[in-house]
């Protein structure tokens, strides 16, 4: 208990004559994790860390810095990029990208075409969280290999840390997180129904999904998507958040509780390495061959959290507060974008947003991971960035309004559909020149650097060679003010993929060659001696 007493003399002693310990304010647990979280607590990590950020940010804005290519490498396989590491050849060698130059991690020794890694997660223990063993708190690789074993590879040596056998019933292909760095989940392949089955209907299942947490790794168990539950035509399935996403080939999605299925429809609690015996199975959960059994049978269609149609692209949440993004189905809105109120599917004033644009890829929109709440809807030539707001007018609820907007440096008379000749005549191009034509600067790619609190904008513009020249621009979070321009020197053909990372002063360039070969390039933040 707490003394709010007003009485009490500052210079009170104890017996043994010291001065009394001053009583510190008792503080709301959610308060001094958030305040540590934006480095506002004292003499701690966290301030330190923040502050050296912030440093750090104004280093890569100054005049005199600029990024020079450091580094380049090759590849016939796929590249992959996570938090300043660099993965080659099926994640079996392992770049740093923290040094000057980077340096070979790991390398892992050669596997047969079964053990492949065929997917991968990166685990980064939240600095809030405190495990028994020292070696539980240092980030590892979580991989999926072809013949469905789970590994824990140490992020900094490829050291097997621990490995769990997933089924030898089921194939296994993806993994993806839940809940970041809290829970995550392996997807099965569609299970293929035999003629004699479909016809009998005795085959039901579509997919598994094996959940687990991380820190330490436990398994909350194998989940089974049933048609007979969820529908014939159910196609796909997520978990998000908590939350079970079910896609059917209706365009329609609709949402359930995790939780409410894990504690409605477990039969036993699994742990790695104990002997279980279920349905009649016995074996050691984790290891060959049983794997980890069935122990979540959903016998009845869950409450439906939020059900939605659909034309494309699907439906996002997310927002402050809560809203939804979907383009409705139907053809007269295709290529819209309506912002709801998950509350009660209600659309915010000015939620349709429509970016109006003739381009052969579409324009992307998604919730900013800033968690500001904040929109960012791109498009070839423009970015917004929009805010939802409370409405102002008694009938509105909420309300989208502009924040700020990034324009690309085009000449917009070179896309009129009228032009005048030099004896005056008007002359109307038969054809309208694409917004995301070669020939014109163009945005690839909108990303958010949190630790710098900095958007990255990819442009590409053309060049005299008929090649693009990319760059990266770097504006400030807030304003949207431009900050910095960083040039990219390799040419970019824009008929092959690309990939583009800003991590603090570091940006890493990957991008497919001709030959469906990679290749991987690495920019350093150097600063001009006065």
């Amino acid at each position: 208990m707490v003394s709010t007493s007003s009485s009490m003399c500052l210079d009170q002693r104890s017996s043994s004559g010291r001065p009394l310990a001053t009583k510190q304010p008792v503080q709301n647990a959610c308060t001094v994790l958030g305040c540590r979280t934006s480095g506002l607590t004292s003499n701690d990590f966290g301030k330190l860390h923040a502050g050296n950020l912030r440093i750090l940010r104004n280093l890569i804005l100054q005049d005199g810095t600029e990024f020079t290519k450091v580094w380049t490498k090759s590849s016939k396989s796929l590249i992959s990029y996570e938090s300043g590491r660099i993965y080659f050849e099926n994640y079996r060698n392992c770049y740093s990208s923290l040094t000057a130059e980077p340096q070979v991690l790991y390398e892992l020794p050669r596997r047969s075409k079964a053990e492949k890694i065929e997917d991968s997660l990166l685990c980064q223990c939240p600095l809030e969280k405190v495990l028994s063993q020292a070696s539980q708190q240092k980030p590892f690789l979580l991989a999926l290999t072809a013949n469905n074993w789970l590994y824990c590879l140490s992020a900094d040596t490829g050291e097997t840390l621990q490995k769990v056998y997933l089924s030898s019933h089921f194939k296994f292909r993806s993994l993806d997180w839940d809940i970041s760095q809290e829970t995550f989940y392996v997807k099965s392949v569609h299970r293929k129904q035999t003629a004699i089955a479909r016809q009998a209907g005795t085959d039901n299942v579509l997919m598994h999904l094996a959940i687990f947490t991380v820190f330490p790794l436990q398994v909350v168990g194998l989940l089974e998507i049933s048609k007979k539950v969820f529908g014939k035509s159910v196609v796909d399935v997520l978990l998000s958040q908590g939350v079970l996403a079910v896609s059917h080939s209706s365009k329609c999605v609709k949402l359930y509780s995790l939780e409410y299925i894990v504690k409605k429809f477990r039969t036993t609690e699994l742990v790695l390495g104990q002997q279980c015996d279920l349905y009649g199975a016995k074996g050691t959960v984790g290891e060959v061959p049983y794997g980890i059994p069935v122990n979540i049978q959903i016998k009845e269609c869950p409450p439906v959290l939020f059900e939605m149609s659909y034309l494309d692209n699907g439906i996002q949440i997310g927002g402050h507060p809560w809203h939804y993004i979907y383009t409705p189905n139907h053809k007269k809105h295709k290529g819209t974008h309506h912002i709801c109120s998950i509350r009660d599917g209600t659309l915010a004033k000015n939620g349709v947003q429509d970016m109006k644009c003739d381009s052969l890829e579409a324009d992307w929109i998604f919730f900013h991971p800033d968690d500001s709440g904040r929109i960012i809807h791109a498009g070839p030539s423009t970015i917004n960035v929009l805010k939802i707001i409370e409405g102002k007018e008694v009938d509105t609820n909420y309300e989208v309004i502009h924040d700020f907007s990034i324009i690309t440096s085009r000449d917009r008379s070179a896309t009129s559909k009228v032009t005048v000749t030099s004896s005056g005549r008007t002359v109307k191009r038969r054809f309208q020149q694409l917004d995301d034509d070669p020939e014109q600067e163009t945005f690839k790619m909108a990303k958010y650097e949190d630790e710098l609190d900095l958007l990255a904008i990819v442009d590409v513009s053309p060049t005299a060679e008929d090649v693009g020249q990319a760059s990266v621009r770097l504006y400030d979070n807030k304003s949207g003010g431009l900050m910095k321009r960083i040039t990219l020197n390799e040419p970019w053909d824009v008929t092959y993929s690309h990939e583009v990372y800003l991590d603090r002063d570091t940006v890493i360039h990957i991008e497919q060659e001709r030959n469906n070969s990679f290749c991987c390039h690495v920019y350093k933040m150097n600063r001009k001696s006065s």
